[in-house]
């Protein structure tokens, strides 16, 4: 039998113990990735919606048309896209609404990220975004 030499300068085995020492991190470094572009979509549809919610409310005849057609159009905007937004939130303000007035949509969106699994992240979080879209002022509002 041969003794076994010892050199130190010996790399077998060093791989495997950095892939198994590597790989969670880097796991976790992709997860993370994968949040932020999902918030960051999150947020991106959200403005999207308000500027389409103001927008259409603020072309509507009465103050309780604009309501209706801004949360129309806002989660119109958000349903079906992607499976970002779970529960949307639509509010409207129409007190200026008079010609040359202006009106106010704020859009709130639960962003579901417990299906990631990322340590230190929340299971939800909400992102919101308001758009204010002025009243054409040469038009009669009724």
């Amino acid at each position: 039998m041969r003794p076994v030499r010892w050199d130190e300068h010996d790399d077998r085995g060093s791989l495997t113990v950095e892939l198994v020492l590597l790989s969670p991190i880097l796991v976790v470094v992709a997860l993370t990735l994968v949040v932020f572009g999902r918030l960051s979509e999150a947020r991106q549809q959200v403005v999207e919606a308000s500027r389409a919610g103001a927008e259409a409310a603020a072309t509507a005849s009465t103050a309780v048309a604009g309501r209706s057609a801004s949360a129309t159009s806002a989660v119109a905007n958000l349903v079906g896209r992607t499976h970002t937004c779970a529960h949307v939130e639509v509010s409207t303000d129409t007190s200026h609404f008079a010609a040359g007035g202006y009106v106010t949509v704020h859009v709130a969106c639960d962003v579901v990220l417990s299906d990631l699994a990322v340590p230190g992240v929340p299971g939800s979080t909400v992102v919101s975004a308001s758009a204010t879209a002025p009243i054409d002022p040469y038009r009669t509002v009724g």
